[in-house]
């Protein structure tokens, strides 16, 4: 099951817009769906409880008003980030909301999501969980998830630290859901390569911080615009559980970016963080490795369509290759 039916007649390009916690909001989902590729929220960033529904109603007026006035676009459906973990109290109500609206899509992090799992598909929603590992995988695939996002080494956020080569290709061997590549992607090349190497949809989160619609401050978007991949730390200091994030902003808050003790993971709280004073992502602002290609914060539309031309390109260049060879 590549990409299921019921989305792959609604994509421009096969790119899903990774849940970035507090950056992540109405406006950038709606643009990321009008541009033809899958937008997705935490549901945490919805605050409180109550805004999550509000915010689901407005994406689905949005985009079903949108889709009537422009029917030969592609409008991609949309997807709600659940974090299953103990410290996420509000789990429980944050589903019955989406199996209330019929969120298409359901993106799970941490814990395999049985209970989730079989939330989503009571009103025939789908469900991407999140891993690091062969072993996390496994698990989630017991699960009956439908597809499995394989967050490799150069990743933002919290990222696993195998290749893409080595976890993708065991992956795919047993695994016949849909498979989501995240690591370093930030261009319709690496989109390209991500699909060459046997992904059916790419995992975007860094790229699209530095876009207009995203609700990060400005200083973070020149930051990304500024750095490479030289400039990205990885650790678990922040949340109890290992992270890449850039060290300039590690910097500003006081911290030694090349000298920062370990966390214990029992201490994860997400959103919080709660080992030291400066907060994962309020403070201590997330990236993945490949960002020394970001040179500007456009509209998401802008981005996507450089994204497909990119796409285009290297899939060309990959053919000519292919057939000298």
């Amino acid at each position: 099951m590549p990409i299921p039916d019921s989305i792959k007649d609604n994509i421009s390009i096969p790119v899903i817009g990774a849940p970035l916690f507090l950056i992540s909001v109405p406006d950038l989902v709606i643009a990321q769906c009008k541009a033809g590729i899958i937008g997705s929220f935490p549901a945490l960033n919805a605050r409180p409880q109550h805004v999550l529904e509000e915010w689901i109603v407005k994406i689905k007026t949005e985009l079903k008003e949108y889709q009537e006035q422009n029917p030969d676009k592609k409008v991609a459906p949309f997807a709600v980030n659940q974090i299953c973990h103990g410290s996420n109290d509000r789990l429980q109500g944050d589903m019955e909301i989406c199996v209330k609206h019929e969120v298409p899509v359901i993106i799970t992090s941490l814990r395999p999501p049985l209970e989730v799992v079989e939330a989503a598909h009571s009103y025939g929603g789908l469900v991407f969980h999140d891993v690091i590992n062969v072993r996390h995988a496994k698990k989630a695939a017991d699960m009956g998830v439908d597809g499995l996002i394989l967050v490799c080494a150069g990743a933002g956020g919290h990222a696993g630290a195998l290749s893409p080569f080595a976890l993708l290709r065991e992956v795919k061997s047993w695994f016949d859901g849909t498979i989501i590549l995240s690591g370093s992607i930030g261009d319709g090349y690496s989109v390209a390569s991500a699909l060459a190497l046997g992904a059916d949809f790419a995992y975007l989160g860094t790229r699209f911080i530095a876009t207009q619609e995203a609700n990060a401050e400005p200083e973070y978007k020149q930051m990304l615009i500024e750095s490479s991949a030289n400039d990205i730390v990885y650790s678990n200091l922040f949340t109890g559980v290992l992270g890449n994030y850039l060290k300039p902003s590690i910097q500003n808050s006081g911290l030694d970016p090349d000298n920062l003790p370990t966390a214990d993971k029992s201490a994860m709280n997400f959103g919080s963080g709660g080992n030291t004073d400066s907060k994962a992502w309020k403070d201590i602002w997330g990236s993945g490795q490949g960002i020394g290609l970001i040179e500007d914060a456009p509209t998401v539309e802008e981005l996507v369509d450089r994204l497909k031309s990119e796409f285009t390109d290297a899939s060309s260049e990959f053919n000519t290759k292919a057939k000298i060879l």
